[in-house]
């Protein structure tokens, strides 16, 4: 009878001794829960190629989406249109492209004819996530105090006008100037006097009127804002038709879902304000 009761008794001992060696157990197991915080965000980085006149725009905007996703690096590329659609033809790195005009996204689209611009056949877009994402406007800026007394684009026509700056022919504010000029019929006659100069994007354009080096020059009023150029005509429909800036993520990203929740904040409020703030609209 004795040695049953010792044999219980070991028993309940052991039984106990197991019961505290499992709570232990879940205790610590709590604790390295608690210890590993909450899950880390995915660390991606984004490469974005815009036209060169989103330049402040979208530098903003990158630094508040940032903020707000601290998993995020987006790193942008800016120059022409025309240049940046040739370096994602040739295999650039791109995440997102937004283009200054229709005519560079189409050339990469595949949901695009010859007839609409693609006369390579070429598939970079996820056209399923293409959007028109801005308009801009067309403007003629002069230096400080218009030396040449430049005040409307039919000036550029007369003996005031000595040099005219404008992108070249590969800048979509190049492809919108030459448009204008062609509607004021002076085009021909300004090369054939050497009266135009190039930049070979939006910001060069801006530079040489800011700089006084021209008497005027044809850029986006976004841009003549953000240098604080005068501004003396607007180009409005009847010389330019409408200024119309393209966004769509790539087919060969790496970070679809990323890109495509990057293209949806640059649609947001927040966005939309900054880009308003220098001039854009939404289309």
């Amino acid at each position: 009878m004795k040695t049953m009761k010792k044999t219980l008794a070991v028993i309940l001992a052991a039984l106990v001794l197991l019961l505290a060696l499992s709570a232990c157990g879940e205790v610590r197991q709590e604790e390295a829960v608690s210890s590993s915080g909450p899950e880390e965000a995915e660390e991606v980085t984004l490469q974005v190629f815009a036209a060169a006149s989103m330049t402040e725009t979208l530098d903003a905007i990158i630094e508040e989406y940032e903020k707000d996703n601290p998993g995020v690096t987006i790193v942008p590329t800016y120059d022409s249109s025309g240049t940046l659609k040739t370096q994602i033809q040739e295999g650039a790195d791109c995440d997102l492209f937004i283009s200054a005009a229709q005519k560079q996204m189409n050339q990469l689209d595949a949901a695009k004819s010859k007839d609409e611009g693609n006369e390579e056949g070429l598939d970079f877009v996820l056209s399923d996530f293409r959007i028109d994402l801005l308009e801009n406007k067309v403007v003629l800026a002069v230096p400080d105090d218009n030396p040449a007394d430049i005040r409307s684009f039919a000036d550029l026509g007369t003996d005031k006008l000595t040099l005219l700056c404008i992108g070249n022919e590969d800048v979509p504010v190049g492809a919108y100037s030459e448009e204008i000029l062609t509607a004021l019929g002076i085009l021909d006659s300004l090369k054939t006097a050497g009266r135009i100069t190039y930049g070979t994007n939006a910001k060069e354009v801006t530079t040489q009127v800011k700089e006084g080096t021209v008497d005027a020059g044809i850029v986006y009023a976004t841009d003549a804002y953000s240098a604080d150029l005068t501004v003396v005509d607007d180009s409005g429909s009847e010389y330019c038709s409408p200024v119309i800036y393209p966004a769509a993520v790539m087919k060969g990203t790496a970070n679809e879902k990323a890109a495509k929740a990057f293209l949806a904040y640059l649609q947001s409020e927040n966005a939309m304000k900054i880009f308003k703030e220098v001039g854009f609209t939404a289309p």
